[in-house]
């Protein structure tokens, strides 16, 4: 039976040492763009959040780092596993899920369609330069009208000779004032779904960003406006005609959300251990109190749990087994269990838990659009339960 030395002995952020299962370049990928945060985000991410900014130069910090696109290869591109990208997503939303969402919209919505369904004209092109960051890229699907029925897009291609003219909006679109392209999703006249190359300085192309978020502070998310966009048939991703298509990219995206969910949770978690340490009330730290440590056993217990199903997740994919289903399972769990210590570390730190000078509240704040892009909880619990009972929930 273990003692209570031996217990005091265990590491309470890897408490079932999952970090054994990790090899020695996952574990170096890691702890790179761990250290990476503490410098460069942790010390200001508080003021971009309550700033509402995203600063421009930390792209190409990131791009140093070979984040961008690191688990797509060829075309000078890194090749990482997926778990290593699993684990670089989850260091980064530790520090901001905004830090996060521009990682991953450049590398898993913007480069994943040009590398997966793009012409090898376009992969030379535009590739290269954004795993450098020297051009980023944003991606376009949600409409104001159509959020998680992407299928009744109003967005719209149509042939103009050997061009295409676009008319539409996009919505809640991560990096859209600052990209260099667009990756826009349209429905052309025979029905089909194609994705467009939009450059920034297209005539008719607009990106007019959004404010008075309360959450996702610290990123750039912008609206899409084009009004008779004229795209030249090179700038049209070959391979893509369906809506499997830009779902394909969200897939990839979501993946990152499962691990990145993790971050977010063990910051607040580690921010509410230490608090309790420290804080004294009635003569004692609070965490000598029955009713904290039940909070932070369960903390605790979640974290672990989301950890495992991620790796779990992450191997899946990277011995080609994984399914879209797996990864709704993983993020509508993971989401929600970080949501759940976000809030149950807030309490630990009382009224500080709501002040900038903690991360608890920002990470809080964020996990709410966490819960929303990338599909809603609600779409991907009937996603899951399609996969159980084989009847569909949608319609």
């Amino acid at each position: 039976m273990a003692t209570t030395t031996e217990l005091s002995a265990l590491d309470p952020l890897d408490y079932l040492a999952i970090d054994a299962l990790l090899d020695d370049e996952e574990k170096a990928i890691r702890d790179t763009v761990r250290q990476f945060v503490r410098e460069h985000v942790l010390p200001d991410v508080g003021d971009w959040f309550e700033k509402g900014i995203f600063p421009r130069e930390l792209f190409p910090e990131l791009a140093k780092l070979g984040l961008y696109g690191m688990h797509l290869d060829g075309h000078g591109l890194p090749g990482a596993s997926s778990v290593a990208y699993g684990l670089t997503c989850m260091e980064l939303e530790a520090g901001d899920a905004g830090v996060r969402s521009a990682v991953s919209v450049q590398g898993s919505l913007a480069m994943f369609p040009i590398w997966r369904f793009g012409s090898e004209e376009q992969k030379e092109r535009w590739l290269p330069p954004m795993h450098r960051g020297e051009v980023i890229g944003c991606f376009g699907l949600t409409e104001p009208d159509a959020g998680s029925d992407p299928g009744s897009m109003r967005t719209h291609a149509r042939r103009d000779g050997s061009d295409w003219i676009l008319n539409g909006a996009k919505m809640w679109i991560t990096n859209g004032s600052i990209a260099d392209i667009a990756i826009v999703w349209a429905r052309t006249d025979d029905g089909a779904i194609r994705g467009f190359i939009v450059e920034k300085d297209m005539p008719g192309f607009s990106a007019p960003e959004i404010h008075k978020k309360l959450s996702l502070r610290a990123s750039v998310t912008s609206e899409l406006v084009l009004q008779d966009v004229r795209v030249p048939d090179e700038s049209v991703l070959p391979d893509a005609t369906t809506l499997r298509g830009p779902l394909s990219c969200l897939n990839e995206a979501r993946f990152g959300i499962v691990w990145g969910a993790v971050g977010s949770g063990r910051a607040c978690f580690e921010s509410a251990l230490e608090y309790s340490k420290e804080r004294i009330v009635f003569g004692k730290p609070i965490a000598g109190y029955q009713l904290t440590q039940q909070k932070l056993a369960e903390m605790a217990l979640e974290l672990n749990r989301a950890t495992l199903v991620a790796l779990h997740v992450g191997r899946m994919k990277d011995s080609g087994t994984l399914r879209p289903e797996h990864v709704s399972l993983g993020k509508m769990g993971n989401v929600r269990g970080a949501i759940e210590v976000a809030r149950s570390a807030r309490t630990i730190l009382g009224a500080n838990g709501v002040t900038l000078e903690y991360p608890v509240i920002r990470h809080m704040n964020n996990l709410e659009s966490v819960l929303t892009y990338e599909g809603t909880h609600e779409v991907h619990t009937l996603v899951v339960g399609q996969a159980l009972t084989g009847e569909n929930a949608f319609r």
